[in-house]
């Protein structure tokens, strides 16, 4: 790691001990939304009202509605048809973690790019997400989702900082250094003043720790199948690696089958 990396990690790390890191807050419409579920006699008219708020993010809802993986008989083209579609709780967790592409813009060029970058991989890595939690488990696939969408959030604080740092925005190599090295912790800390619920809460530290084993498969065994299908889907080791993971070996799944494959590619384009 350069010198540059090594300082700006120190500095990254003290102060995340300090509590002196500036944190990205929630949008506003994210907390609306929570603030709304978490009325177990919200009705889906009340939360349509909420989410309607923005349109954008109603249109998303729709749009995911009618993915292939989702689709019905009949097109859906409203957010309330949307909603009794999903639930109340399945669209509240889809909508907070859609929502959050709204806190990933900067005002420079090249941090709004590298931020770009991050939000579709974490979009690609969330439909993954959800088609495999559907498909060949028993966990809610909302959940995966959000912890698709996630799973990098820690990368969000480290641009915020090199935006205001020039020296390392001319350097790539060290930022990648400080990003690969610093997002894990971050993302932790990031999901913990947001207040995300706990079994996602340790994810960014743990969906690329690939010797983890966990008693049962979790949303960050989840993740990490994702990732790995996403990030190495076109190289021969793909299979290979796939059944390195413990959860993958659990579900006893051929990693070289086909459909399994297509499956997952479909699944990419889900939240885009």
């Amino acid at each position: 790691m350069s010198m540059l990396a090594s300082k700006v990690q120190m500095d990254l790390v003290k102060a995340i001990v300090r509590d002196d890191l500036v944190l990205p807050t929630l949008p506003e419409v994210a907390l609306n939304i929570r603030k709304a579920a978490e009325n177990p006699e919200i009705s889906v008219s009340n939360l349509s009202k909420v989410i309607g708020r923005d349109t954008a993010l109603a249109a998303r809802l729709i749009k995911v509605v009618n993915s292939p993986l989702l689709r019905a008989l009949y097109e859906v083209t409203d957010l309330h048809t949307a909603i009794t579609r999903l639930g109340v709780n399945y669209s509240s967790n889809l909508a907070i973690g859609l929502v959050m592409e709204q806190i990933f813009h900067a005002r420079s060029p090249v941090v709004e790019s590298k931020m770009r970058d991050v939000w579709r991989q974490s979009l690609e890595v969330a439909g993954v997400c959800y088609a495999f939690c559907r498909r060949y488990t028993s966990l809610k696939p909302d959940q995966a989702a959000l912890g698709g969408l996630v799973h990098q959030i820690g990368v969000l604080p480290i641009l915020i900082y090199a935006e205001e740092h020039n020296e390392l925005l001319a350097d790539p190599v060290s930022l990648n250094h400080v990003i690969e090295r610093i997002h894990p912790v971050i993302g932790d800390k990031l999901l913990a003043v947001w207040e995300f619920p706990e079994m996602l809460l340790k994810l960014p530290g743990q969906y690329q720790d690939v010797g983890r084993e966990s008693k049962a498969i979790d949303y960050i065994d989840l993740v990490q199948i994702a990732t790995v299908f996403c990030e190495q889907r076109d190289t021969p080791t793909l299979s290979h690696n796939l059944n390195a993971l413990h959860a993958f070996k659990r579900l006893k799944l051929d990693a070289d089958s086909e459909v399994f494959q297509q499956q997952m590619n479909d699944a990419r384009g889900m939240f885009m």
